[in-house]
């Protein structure tokens, strides 16, 4: 009894959290939820965990458990591994383009600028001299 309680405290712990996941990913929530019900089901009413094992071909409803319990487990390693991996490779194209762009910045300071005279405000420009001797 003690442990079909603790169970049953565990499982729900999973529903809410499977609540709170349906917002965020649909698909996750439903598949959480789904696999919490059935196993509060499974709990409660072991006899039809023991005959779905018959009719599949095991011993023991338990071991039909857990052998499902391996094969999401499994699922789940999977689908963090392929996640972890796609963002480690994003990391890195991150990591290219934030270099390129600062070699690129680098490159373009260390190319001399031509130096423009000042530009003086509030005087006016003086015309140069005319040397009348010039034009003769």
């Amino acid at each position: 009894m003690i442990a079909q309680l603790l169970l049953t405290a565990l499982l729900t712990f999973v529903l809410v959290y499977a609540w709170s996941a349906h917002r965020t990913v649909p698909i996750i929530g439903l598949l959480a939820s789904g696999a919490a019900l059935a196993g509060l089901y499974f709990v409660w009413v072991q006899e039809h965990a023991t005959a779905l094992a018959a009719l599949v071909g095991i011993g023991r409803g338990s071991d039909l458990i857990v052998y499902i319990w391996v094969v999401i487990s499994l699922l789940i390693m999977l689908n963090l591994h392929l996640k972890l991996r796609l963002q480690l490779d994003m990391i890195t194209r991150l990591a290219r383009a934030v270099a390129i762009d600062r070699a690129k910045e680098s490159q373009r300071e260390a190319v001399p600028r031509r130096k423009r005279r000042p530009v003086v405000l509030g005087r006016k420009a003086e015309a140069p001299p005319i040397d009348s001797q010039a034009k003769k």
